[in-house]
């Protein structure tokens, strides 16, 4: 395959254009500080990628605003230590505080110019505004948890995208989804025979921290250690 096959692209947007593990981890290291909780970071962003997992698995229909909320006081559970409604409200609307990975914008533009731009997000559309807002992009759809009603990586999320692809009269076969998450992206979009790009946020770090490992083996067509990576990998092509 080359890049030039495709006509569009989808994104993951939280752990591939949006630094989640930073935005989660500030509200996560003060309360873990207050309470005396002894996990390192990469301890408790494994263990809060958990308990957002299964809050998303068992409420597919909730807003993800309260899916935060619900994911801390899961994880205050699960480690004995109390999150209070202030802190599970700090959470839910840290959202458009995240930080954007310093080269989403301008490998979005460069990307922009070549291909359809398609967000697939776990998230609710307020929250995405703040983000959309820090990353300065237009893109030509916007598929949310929030209308969709389930969380990647639910094969309706898939559905709803190649409907969306559909739409906009992208033909099968010419659509490519660029995600960080293993589990949340590529082993569902493999599934429903989407060629997929890696962008391996964390390969200079191990584990796989906020996201859960994936359930099975799956091989991404290409693999780039950023979103600069990606886009400089299309203009040589």
């Amino acid at each position: 395959m080359r890049f030039a096959d495709f006509d569009a692209l989808s994104f993951d947007c939280y752990g591939t254009l949006i630094d989640w593990e930073a935005g989660i981890a500030a509200v996560l290291g003060l309360w873990a500080r207050r309470c005396g909780v002894e996990l390192d970071q990469e301890q408790l962003l494994a263990a809060y990628g958990a308990a957002e997992a299964k809050a998303e698995l068992e409420h597919p229909s909730e807003l993800y605003r309260d899916i935060l909320a619900r994911s801390f006081r899961f994880l205050g559970e699960q480690v004995g230590a109390p999150v209070t409604d202030a802190e599970a409200a700090a959470l839910a609307s840290s959202v458009p505080d995240w930080p954007a990975f310093e080269d989403s914008h301008d490998a979005l533009i460069v990307l922009g110019e070549r291909f359809k731009l398609i967000i697939l997000s776990n998230v609710d559309r307020v929250s995405f505004a703040g983000s959309q807002a820090r990353l300065g992009v237009e893109f030509t759809s916007v598929l949310t948890a929030e209308e969709i009603g389930s969380y990647k990586p639910s094969p309706r999320n898939f559905d709803a995208l190649s409907a969306e692809a559909g739409r906009l009269a992208v033909e099968r076969g010419r659509l490519l989804h660029v995600a960080q998450s293993l589990f949340h992206d590529h082993v569902p979009a493999k599934r429903a025979g989407l060629p997929t790009v890696w962008i391996n946020r964390r390969h200079d770090r191990r584990g796989w921290g906020a996201t859960p490992a994936p359930p099975t083996e799956v091989s991404p067509d290409w693999e780039f250690p950023s979103m600069a990576a990606f886009a400089s990998a299309v203009e040589t092509e």
